[in-house]
């Protein structure tokens, strides 16, 4: 077993994220970064791709790739791309998420395909595509970002939480099916977390984001960095005995039993 050092040490590593551009997942490929990985990041947006391409660079080594998730045909050649490019494939991380926000009753089909499109469908090609790889290798590991909304109710927003509850219980069959291969497979569970978007929606709506960070156990929300410590030792070799976990990162809020004040 490989001491914590040795654990924490990605050099010669490939690892492959989608939405890589912002947020937890440009917050994970800069962290695989600098521990010594070469970092392939995927991502719609031209200016974020610039952006992160450049602090790849300055952080280590990485590329990146204009590309819409939902095209399953473009997602699984950019990965074989990428694994035959560099001569392996060691980490995955499904990140790339889509929400719609509305009652069920006027939420759109189209909305809730959007979602599942992105949340699982995507994920489930992404993680086939990877698995091909890494099963043939014998050693891999892939998480898959999911998010509170799947294990817990929330109004409005029934078309992200069950895509997320699928990508959940996608992943534990999946490290079933890989486990005896040497490859592993878990999902990082996060709760209310400080992106762009939602320091954007705080700025709009202050009093509704003091008492949403005021529900959580911590009284805060998480920090992009701190998902992606956890998304980086579910990857890395200090996790060698870890598969099949759906990991809440949330600042306690999934255990939280509600009581009314």
């Amino acid at each position: 077993m490989a001491n914590a050092a040795q654990a924490g040490d990605l050099s010669g590593r490939v690892a492959l994220i989608t939405g890589g551009t912002d947020g937890i997942g440009l917050a994970t490929a800069l962290l695989l970064a600098r521990r010594g990985a070469h970092v392939a990041v995927c991502g719609r947006n031209a200016e974020r791709l610039a952006s992160a391409g450049a602090a790849l660079a300055a952080a280590g080594s990485g590329e990146t790739m204009a590309l819409d998730v939902g095209d399953a045909v473009a997602l699984e050649a950019w990965i074989s791309d990428v694994a035959t490019r560099h001569g392996r494939l060691d980490m995955m991380v499904n990140n790339a998420m889509s929400v719609h926000y509305a009652p069920i009753t006027r939420l759109t089909l189209d909305h809730w395909r959007k979602d599942f499109l992105v949340n699982a469908d995507a994920v489930f090609v992404g993680t086939r595509a990877a698995l091909k790889i890494m099963l043939k290798a014998g050693r891999g590991s892939i998480v898959n970002v999911a998010s509170t909304c799947g294990i817990k109710a929330a109004p409005m927003m029934s078309s992200y939480s069950a895509s997320k509850a699928a990508l959940i219980q996608f992943s534990a069959v999946a490290a079933m099916e890989a486990a005896a291969s040497g490859v592993r497979v878990n999902a990082v569970v996060p709760g209310q977390v400080q992106t762009a978007g939602n320091e954007d929606f705080a700025a709009r709506a202050p009093d509704v984001a003091r008492r949403t960070a005021e529900a959580i156990p911590m009284q805060r929300g998480g920090q992009p960095d701190e998902i992606a410590e956890v998304i980086a030792f579910l990857l890395s070799d200090a996790a060698s005995y870890v598969t099949g976990v759906a990991l809440p990162v949330d600042g306690g809020k999934a255990a939280q039993l509600y009581l009314p004040s």
